[in-house]
């Protein structure tokens, strides 16, 4: 482990060192899925692309379930590691590993068992159910492998190894960009071969994490007599820990799910405005998606050198490594909102080229652009309440910018000003998330206040 990294490198080193490879791994992970949506829109099947998307909140579920172990673990172990109590780190990324197994077997059991009630909750038609059911059926096979990449990826983090979890994670998604046409066009197997593509680069991933913490992590491990007590018979973990690690966990993975039910309550509230508002505004949302990804790379990619910092009580590094975090990103997003709203047009038309489209989303995409630096506010916000093990605060921003907020916001907007308080929602959303943040850090971090040494 590099605890000159975490300890006495320049702030700025340690941070890009940290921060940009996930960053880069998530505009990979982007890329793909614009690639792969191509390829399955090629098919020039609609039901075929329809059936897929019905089935897609279930691949952000899985995703969300390895976020509790792989965020929330990646927390508490870069606590531990701050107070050099590597034993227990290791015990509890092990525990970590084997607990998102449990919970990937889970979820396989439970999606067979259910699988049609889950296709008609989805949305599955007579049209679509074939296709929906062969996607759905292999992603929930697979759902033990997609679960665990979630957590190897976060918690090697934790020892400072950023490029080589970015490494595992743009493996994967090549193997992904490789397989789908393959798998589609080649071998005919359509919404099958979309998700058995996704299952395989999961597994080369997974088996990439696997070599890798076993032959060069000192502080992880995936042993399982690490996390059992065979004198007493028992997990070598106490409630106390899994305790904690849930309940950064599971804020981590809430706000993965409210993203899609905060689009969700978008497109409801456009409905009645015609498919033209709703077309043009999920076109603005992918391209306003754009910068918020490179938010959370830069924000969480931070936060093994947060948690650090603040298990070992070095609260002068830990506010430089804040107030470079906050400047750094708000600057950054001042840039981006020039950048987006000098070429709003432009990057419509990279979507669509319907000109009423265009004109719509660009006037949607330029509102959306004046909330982003309390994006990036909201985002640093969460990340340290993550890294702290601030739960409460936490939780409370999870649930609020794209969930108890904009549903606010949409409801009064869309009574006050109609269509124009719809498209203003979230970026009013967004500043009253921001705001809260900020009262919640002054009022959960008090120490940060303080001017004296560790």
């Amino acid at each position: 482990m590099d605890n000159e990294l975490f300890e006495k490198a320049p702030i700025p080193e340690a941070y890009f060192s940290l921060a940009m490879p996930v960053v880069l791994s998530m505009l990979v992970t982007l890329v793909y899925n614009m690639v792969d949506t191509y390829f399955i829109a090629h098919t020039g099947n609609t039901d075929m692309v329809a059936g897929v998307s019905l089935t897609a909140p279930v691949f952000t579920v899985m995703i969300a379930l390895g976020d509790i172990f792989g965020l929330g673990g990646s927390s508490v172990i870069s606590r531990l590691f701050g107070q050099h109590r590597f034993a227990d780190g290791k015990r509890l990324s092990a525990f970590c590993f084997y607990a998102a197994i449990a919970t990937g077997l889970l979820i396989l059991v439970l999606g067979l068992a259910f699988r049609d009630p889950m296709l008609a909750l989805l949305g599955a038609t007579d049209d679509t159910w074939q296709y929906a059911s062969d996607f759905y059926t292999l992603i929930i096979v697979g759902s033990p492998f997609i679960i665990v990449s979630m957590t190897p990826s976060n918690l090697l983090r934790t020892e400072g190894h950023a490029v080589q979890s970015m490494i595992g994670s743009v493996a994967g998604t090549a193997v992904n960009i490789v397989l789908n046409p393959l798998f589609i066009h080649g071998f005919g197997w359509g919404a099958a071969g979309s998700a058995g593509a996704t299952v395989i680069a999961n597994i080369c991933t997974d088996a990439y994490f696997v070599w890798f913490t076993l032959r060069h992590s000192s502080n992880l491990s995936i042993d399982p007599r690490t996390v059992i007590d065979r004198a007493r018979r028992r997990l070598a973990v106490t409630a106390r820990e899994v305790g904690s690690i849930l309940a950064i966990g599971i804020p981590s993975a809430i706000t993965n799910l409210t993203q899609s039910v905060g689009i969700v309550m978008i497109n409801l509230f456009l409905l009645p405005y015609g498919t033209d508002a709703v077309a043009a505004m999920g076109i603005a949302l992918k391209v306003i998606m754009i910068a918020v990804l490179v938010f959370v790379g830069f924000a969480f990619g931070a936060q093994p050198l947060i948690g650090y910092n603040y298990g070992a009580r070095n609260m002068p590094r830990l506010r430089g490594i804040l107030r470079f975090s906050y400047l750094f990103l708000s600057l950054f997003a001042l840039v981006m909102t020039v950048v987006l709203n000098l070429s709003d047009r432009l990057l419509m038309g990279f979507f669509i080229e319907d000109a009423t489209i265009i004109t719509l989303g660009a006037g949607m995409l330029r509102v959306q652009l004046l909330s982003l630096v309390c994006v990036a506010v909201v985002m640093v916000t969460t990340c340290t309440f993550q890294s702290a093990g601030k739960a409460v605060g936490a939780f409370v921003l999870s649930i609020s910018r794209q969930g108890v907020m904009l549903a606010i916001t949409l409801f009064v907007g869309s009574r006050l000003a109609g269509y124009q308080g719809v498209i203003a929602a979230q970026a009013i959303a967004d500043l009253l998330t921001a705001i809260v943040a900020v009262i919640l850090f002054v009022v959960m971090l008090p120490e940060l206040r303080s001017r004296k040494a560790r």
